[in-house]
C-alpha cells in the first residue's frame, strides 16, 4: 500500500469505529447478549412481561434502576438497572379504581380528597428520593399529585393495613389515598437502596386500558423475548 494513502486510511478507520460504537448506545441490545433464566414460582401477569420485555429491549430505562407495578394484581416488581429482579412484594394502593390523577391534588389536605379520586395513577414516572412533611424518607413517584411510595403505616387499626398486605390475595389491597405502601422490610432492603439515593424509572401498568395503550410497549416474538433473570429469594406474595 502506498504509504501517503495510510495515515489517511487510519483516520477513515478510527471514523468508522468511533460512529459504530456510538450507533451501538443507542441500537437495541441483540436478545442473545442477556443472561436467561427460569421464572418459575414467579406469576407475573402478561402486561408485567410485555412492559419488561420491551422496556429492556428498547433501552426505555435509559439505564436507571426501575419498578413495574402491576394494580390488578397489587404486586410490585423492582429491577437494577440491568433487569434482574431485586425483589417483588404485594402492596397497598388508591382505593379507588382508574389511571388519573385529578389536578391539583396534591395541593389539598388528605380530608379533602373525595373517595372517587382516591386513584394511584397510571404512567411512567421518573422517581425521586425524598421526605414527606413528617421527615420520613420516601420514594416520590409523582411530586405533583403527592403519589409516593413509603412504608406501609398501621396508625389506623380498622384500616387492618397490615392484613391487607398479608391477605393471599388482591382484593383487599385497595385502602391509601393513591400513595403505594409495602412492607417495611421490602422497602428497607429493596426499594431504599436502588431508589433511596437516585432516580428511577416507575411503570404503573394500567386498569381501565392496555399498558400498549398507556406506554407504546409491544410483545416481542418468542425468538426475541428476555427471561427475567431471578436472584436468589426475594420477598413475595
Amino acid at each position: 500500500m502506498n504509504t501517503q494513502f495510510r495515515p489517511r486510511l487510519d483516520c477513515v478507520c478510527k471514523a468508522l469505529a468511533t460512529g459504530c460504537a456510538a450507533l451501538a448506545l443507542w441500537l437495541p441490545v441483540p436478545v442473545s447478549a442477556w443472561q436467561k433464566a427460569a421464572v418459575t414460582g414467579h406469576p407475573f401477569s402478561s402486561e408485567t412481561a410485555q412492559v419488561y420485555h420491551w422496556a429492556m429491549y428498547t433501552g426505555d430505562t435509559h439505564g436507571m434502576p426501575f419498578v413495574i407495578l402491576d394494580k390488578k394484581n397489587a404486586t410490585m416488581l423492582v429491577f437494577s438497572a440491568d433487569g434482574r429482579l431485586r425483589g417483588s412484594t404485594p402492596v397497598l394502593i388508591g382505593s379507588a379504581i382508574g389511571d388519573e390523577s385529578v389536578q391539583g391534588l396534591g395541593e389539598r389536605e388528605l380530608s379533602g380528597i373525595l373517595p372517587s379520586e382516591r386513584t394511584t395513577p397510571a404512567g411512567r414516572f421518573i422517581s425521586t428520593p425524598g421526605r414527606n412533611s413528617s421527615g420520613e424518607d420516601i420514594v416520590w413517584v409523582d411530586y405533583e399529585a403527592a403519589v409516593s411510595m413509603h412504608r406501609v403505616r398501621a396508625k389506623v387499626a380498622s384500616e387492618r393495613r397490615l392484613q391487607r398486605l398479608a391477605s393471599p390475595t388482591p382484593d383487599d389491597n385497595r385502602i391509601s389515598f393513591g400513595c403505594i405502601n409495602m412492607p417495611p422490610v421490602f422497602y428497607n432492603t429493596v426499594v431504599h437502596p436502588l431508589l433511596g439515593n437516585a432516580r428511577g424509572v416507575v411503570y404503573i401498568l394500567p386498569e381501565t386500558r392496555t399498558a400498549s395503550a398507556q406506554f407504546g410497549s409491544f410483545d416481542l416474538p418468542a425468538s426475541q423475548a428476555v427471561a427475567v433473570a431471578i436472584p436468589t429469594a426475594t420477598q413475595g406474595r
